[in-house]
């Protein structure tokens, strides 16, 4: 089916047709940068709930303990939601824990760390490709009080031991989806998403998906243009008390 439109679908000629460079699966971070290591995949001790069990808890939580999560919850999290499992096409292409149309996957994960065990708070970036986190900001900024501001006064937002910020590149599925782009990317958030709320029930954790917030503030937060890269979706984690 190479090049051939999916019922349904725009007929309009995307860059992928006109064999123009598939461009970059990550945003590049610079050299000299502090880098977090994660626990690796293959070390993870937790997480092994049933997922009949997870997906029967599963629910919004919106009240979180004051108990920081561990470098090994972080991790299993990250990896949960946009961990890549291999690459393919001579490394410009990625199968992940979760689905994205065409393996595009044009999201970079960022996260406000609040309480996080071998972390020092600040903002993040996810390098999917090495399982590592690259620092962006420094130093709490008063992100934990702004996220909720920029939340419409959602004060628990900023309560979570993290939360994660999803933005999206759409070039990256723009480039062979062309117009056709938008329902992708918006299905594709989803499906992070929801990992993001099994794998919280998995290591007894709860989270939230939060889509009412202040754009350009999130956006400024994270240090995105608006353009080229966009805040689209975001959902603290905290541990939680169940019943």
């Amino acid at each position: 089916m190479k090049n051939q439109t999916l019922p349904g679908m725009s007929e309009m000629e995307t860059d992928q047709m006109k064999a123009l460079p598939l461009p970059l699966i990550q945003k590049p971070y610079p050299e000299g940068g502090c880098l977090v290591d994660l626990v690796s995949p293959v070390e993870f001790t937790l997480g092994r709930m049933p997922l009949i069990d997870a997906i029967s808890g599963r629910e919004s939580r919106r009240e979180y303990t004051e108990e920081p999560l561990s470098l090994e919850e972080l991790s299993f999290l990250l990896w949960a939601t946009q961990g890549v499992r291999k690459l393919i096409r001579n490394g410009l292409v990625t199968l992940r824990t979760v689905p994205s149309g065409g393996g595009m996957h044009p999201f970079e994960t960022y996260l406000l760390v609040n309480r996080v065990e071998g972390v020092d708070p600040g903002i993040y970036r996810y390098l999917a490709i090495e399982h590592k986190l690259y620092q962006e900001v420094a130093g709490e900024i008063q992100g934990v009080e702004r996220i909720g501001e920029i939340c419409n006064e959602q004060r628990f937002v900023g309560q979570g031991a993290v939360v994660f910020i999803w933005a999206v590149r759409p070039y990256r599925t723009e480039y062979r989806y062309g117009e056709d782009s938008l329902k992708d990317i918006l299905i594709s958030v989803g499906h992070v998403c929801q990992n993001l709320y099994l794998a919280c029930e998995a290591i007894g954790a709860g989270t939230c998906a939060i889509l009412a917030y202040q754009q350009e503030p999130l956006d400024d937060l994270i240090g995105v243009d608006g353009d080229e890269e966009v805040a689209l979706y975001l959902a603290p984690v905290g541990k939680v008390v169940k019943s």
